[in-house]
C-alpha cells in the first residue's frame, strides 16, 4: 500500500468529530485516507467543507473541516491510499 502526505490535523470539535485539516495536496471526495498519530485508522472522504459549504475537491493551502470516525489530536498526519 502506497501513501502520499496530503495534510494534517490543525483542530478536532470533539462534540461533532470534525477535525480540521491544512492541506499540503489535493484531496477529493471519495479518496481512501490514514490519519495517523496516536491512534492511527482508514477512513473514506464522503464530505469536506470549508466554512460550512460543502465542496468535492480542496486545494494545496485550503484548511477543510472532515468528519473523522474515531477522535484525532493536533498534529496527526493525513496521508491519501493510493491503489
Amino acid at each position: 500500500m502506497e501513501k502520499k502526505l496530503v495534510g494534517s490535523v490543525r483542530h478536532y470539535f470533539n462534540k461533532v468529530g470534525v477535525a480540521v485539516i491544512e492541506l499540503s495536496s489535493e484531496l477529493r471526495v471519495g479518496d481512501r485516507i490514514a490519519l495517523e498519530g496516536g491512534n492511527s485508522f482508514e477512513q473514506t472522504v464522503d464530505s469536506m467543507q470549508i466554512e460550512h459549504k460543502s465542496i468535492p475537491v480542496a486545494t494545496k493551502g485550503q484548511s477543510i473541516g472532515l468528519k473523522v470516525v474515531n477522535p484525532v489530536r493536533e498534529g496527526y498526519q493525513v496521508y491519501k491510499i493510493l491503489e
